[in-house]
């Protein structure tokens, strides 16, 4: 059980790397800029992986961000795939991070609690 923990955290670490590397120089799309590639989470099978992201700014409608990556899944599996030589690639499914807003939320409720 440990190998496959292993791998799981290798290749999402990876998704990670690439995908942001793809976002960064590839990605033409103007609803893809600022948007980082927070964590992934792969199945057990590696067959699908949920790709967490955040904007630069945390309030931001996530719903332009979401239509951008179903629109470039393909272009961002083809590379994903050129570049880590996997046998079989993960199919990404895009999740929008709510924890930097969870965590802007928790400030202000804590600036507000103290004055």
């Amino acid at each position: 059980m440990p190998k496959e923990y292993a791998r799981h955290l290798r290749v999402g670490a990876e998704l990670v790397r690439v995908l942001n590397a793809l976002l960064q120089s590839e990605v033409k799309d103007p609803r893809l800029e600022g948007v980082r590639v927070n964590d992934v989470e792969l199945s057990g099978d590696l067959g699908v992986a949920r790709v967490f992201y955040g904007t630069l700014n945390p309030d931001d409608d996530p719903v332009p961000v979401e239509q951008a990556f179903e629109a470039a899944s393909g272009f961002l599996r083809l590379n994903v795939g050129r570049q880590l030589r996997l046998r079989r690639v993960p199919e990404l499914r895009f999740r929008h991070d709510q924890s930097a807003r969870q965590g802007l939320e928790l400030t202000r409720l804590i600036d507000s609690s103290i004055e």
